[in-house]
């Protein structure tokens, strides 16, 4: 007997026929390029110390409230539902590293986790970092580097406290419990040398926050520079290798790519080039008994499996040890003293195999599910017969199994424990594939309650079609409440992601970039005429470059849909190509084309969400950013909502702003999670 769906909303009502929007006032700002002037009115909102630009933001806010006013009884019930679903006291699955397991646990009530180790045989818990305590007089809180020294009695980690991703690095004695002196600003990266006293670390540009320098220093003593990258389009970073023996740094753009290093236990020596960078060479490095493995895309778009030697590491020693994948690609490799993981995604979708160096034979993890996600867990031991992976799907919570390599006998250490008597049996997935403009086939992801009941439903369809980032089909206890209200939630593997390889990616980037945008809006009217959903029951969403999608879908498709959701969407994308300051630009003109040139410039503008807003009617828009976004500014979803509202006739826009946020929104579990039941009430009042 198949269940009863819950209504979508009980009572709930946007009163935004009862509220005036802000509006933001016009001021000519003028800019000249390849013959065209191009007026941009609300330049001005770029001005975040300015009393107007916050009074502003602070007005939508006000307006979004007393819209969403009606709906606050359902985003309350929302958020009882989903919080019931958490285990709020919970522990992650205990890891081993030299001699101790660490692990991460929360407390109910309390928004952060808490970062602990026991020493391996004893159960004495050694709480590393609370950081519930960090967190405490800040309205923003996040760790970001979390390294433990070789000799485990020195952890450096790095904080940021307002959201913009600008990290202070921290040492802690973890003997004493004392903080030392050794700090440094704006780090994005940090490791150790063997000798426990050592650490290497990367600081970005204070403009650009491009990572551009690593610093090698001695507790207590002087950092000195150990690399400094001049070229705007490359980013630095570092790595160690999982057998402790060699130090890798790299400097990488979106096109290739260069490694140096050094061996572990020596942090003073001189650095050692692999290959220099060069054309389209990409390439990674792990170690293994006097062996490098080198994953690379040499000669193979879709990347291959080489080695070569420390003494000689240079691409012309390379030797080929795992072909390419026909119709797949190796996603990376991590390397162990017995076998060697190899990731994969094949058809779309993500796998495992383990190559097992003794009998040269390679073996896949088989899933469990049609649509799933997979991939590597936390594997620090180097001399191991267990590997360890994490599974989840849109039935599946997230789990951690171990597999022993030799049997291939896999058992489940943790599986996220879903509150409230949750029953995947009740659900379902399923795979179908649109057809985009240019015949391309796209895959389609769904997932939805089994039910008696016939007809269209209401559905949300994501996106994201950029950087190669390929779709993930993990577990999210939040969108049950969706779910047994009706909606079918979707995510369409468009190309500008490398779901299908590198070819799918290269066809959805620079001059390509519009099929992104085809391919999703194909994937709606798929979706559509196949009786899944209607023009009116059909939401879609997107964040960051996914903003992007959703916003220049909608410029070519306004009819396509009856509600967007935008989160901190890049939208302004011709004035902030422009701005070489603002961080991430010069790196991404390998990415979306370099507005100083003519023809990049047009194909640019012809999608560019700000500049393309048409004189018609918009379904109901939600857009949401934060103030302290270092990855999109929150001036371009300000200024999209402002040129919408004079523009257009979007049957309803609303613009919610986080004051003390960044990029991802807030840092507290329980405050992201109020932020996801305004979400769900705005979907289901909109597609009720």
């Amino acid at each position: 007997m198949l269940c009863p769906l819950l209504p979508i909303a009980i009572m709930a009502t946007l009163q935004f026929k009862d509220a005036e929007p802000p509006v933001a006032r016009k001021t000519a700002h003028k800019t000249t390029l390849h013959g065209e002037t191009v007026i941009d009115n609300y330049h001005w909102l770029r001005n975040k110390k300015s009393k107007a630009v916050i009074d502003y933001l602070e007005a939508e806010n006000a307006y979004t409230d007393s819209v969403m006013k009606g709906s606050q009884p359902l985003e309350d019930e929302l958020y009882d539902e989903m919080l019931g679903r958490i285990k709020q006291t919970d522990l992650s699955v205990p890891y081993p590293y030299r001699g101790y397991t660490y692990y991460t646990r929360t407390q109910e009530s309390k928004q952060y986790p808490i970062q602990c180790r026991k020493k391996i045989g004893q159960s004495t818990e050694e709480v590393l970092l609370d950081v519930n305590e960090l967190a405490k007089g800040q309205k923003f809180m996040s760790v970001g580097a979390f390294a433990i020294s070789p000799n485990g009695k020195m952890l450096a980690y790095t904080t940021d406290n307002t959201g913009f991703r600008q990290y202070r690095l921290h040492v802690k004695d973890l003997e004493t419990g004392k903080l030392l002196p050794d700090t440094a600003e704006r780090v994005d990266d940090a490791g150790w040398a063997e000798d426990g006293r050592t650490i290497f670390y990367i600081t970005e540009d204070p403009v650009t926050k491009r990572s551009d320098t690593i610093w090698r220093k001695k507790l207590g003593g002087k950092a000195e520079s150990f690399y400094h990258e001049k070229d705007a389009l490359y980013n630095v970073g570092l790595d160690t290798s999982l057998d402790h023996k060699y130090i890798f740094f790299g400097s990488g753009s979106t096109d290739n790519n260069e490694l140096w290093f050094i061996p572990a236990d020596q942090p003073n020596a001189k650095r050692k080039l692999i290959e220099k960078r060069q054309g389209k060479l990409k390439y990674s490095v792990e170690h293994r008994n006097g062996t490098f493995y080198i994953h690379t895309n040499k000669d193979a778009k879709d990347y291959r499996v080489m080695t070569a030697t420390p003494t000689a590491p240079g691409q012309k020693n390379w030797k080929p040890l795992i072909p390419a994948i026909p119709s797949g690609r190796i996603t990376g490799v991590s390397v162990f003293n017995d076998f060697m993981m190899i990731g994969k995604r094949e058809n779309g979708l993500p796998g495992i195999e383990i190559y097992d160096f003794k009998t040269k034979k390679r073996k896949a993890i088989p899933p469990d599910e049609k649509v799933y996600s997979m991939g590597g867990n936390v594997n620090r031991e180097f001399d191991t017969k267990v590997f360890r992976y994490s599974y989840s799907s849109p039935l599946t919570p997230s789990s951690v199994y171990e597999i022993d390599v030799n049997t291939m006998k896999r058992k489940l250490l943790k599986r996220v424990e879903v509150l409230g008597g949750f029953n995947p049996k009740l659900y379902v997935t399923e795979r179908v594939w649109a057809s985009a403009p240019d015949g391309a086939r796209i895959p389609i992801g769904l997932v939805s309650k089994k039910t008696d009941e016939e007809g269209p439903r209401p559905l949300l369809l994501g996106g994201y079609g950029s950087y190669g980032a390929s779709a993930s089909f993990g577990f999210s206890s939040n969108d049950i409440s969706l779910l047994d209200r009706g909606f079918v939630i979707a995510t369409a593997q468009i190309r500008g992601g490398s779901d299908m390889g590198e070819a799918w990616y290269e066809s959805g980037k620079l001059m390509h970039k519009r099929n992104t945008f085809s391919d999703f809006a194909a994937c709606a009217d798929h979706l559509v005429y196949e009786g899944y959903t209607t023009r009116n029951k059909l939401a879609i969403v997107g964040g960051s470059a996914g903003g992007l999608l959703i916003g220049a879908t909608l410029n070519m498709r306004p009819d396509l849909c009856r509600a967007a959701v935008l989160h901190v969407p890049f939208v302004d994308v011709i004035n902030t190509m422009l701005d070489e300051t603002l961080p991430l630009t010069v790196g991404e003109f390998l990415e979306w084309g370099n507005p100083k040139k003519k023809d990049e410039y047009l194909y640019m503008r012809s999608y560019s969400p700000y500049e393309n807003i048409r004189s018609t009617s918009y379904p109901m828009i939600l857009v949401k950013t934060s103030l302290n976004d270092s990855q999109v500014m929150y001036w371009e979803p300000a200024k999209y909502v402002a040129r919408m509202r004079e523009v257009a006739y979007p049957e309803m826009l609303l613009f919610k702003v986080n004051m003390a946020a960044g990029h991802g929104g807030s840092s507290g579990r329980y405050d992201r999670l109020r932020e996801v039941a305004f979400d769900h009430a705005f979907l289901l009042t909109a597609l009720k």
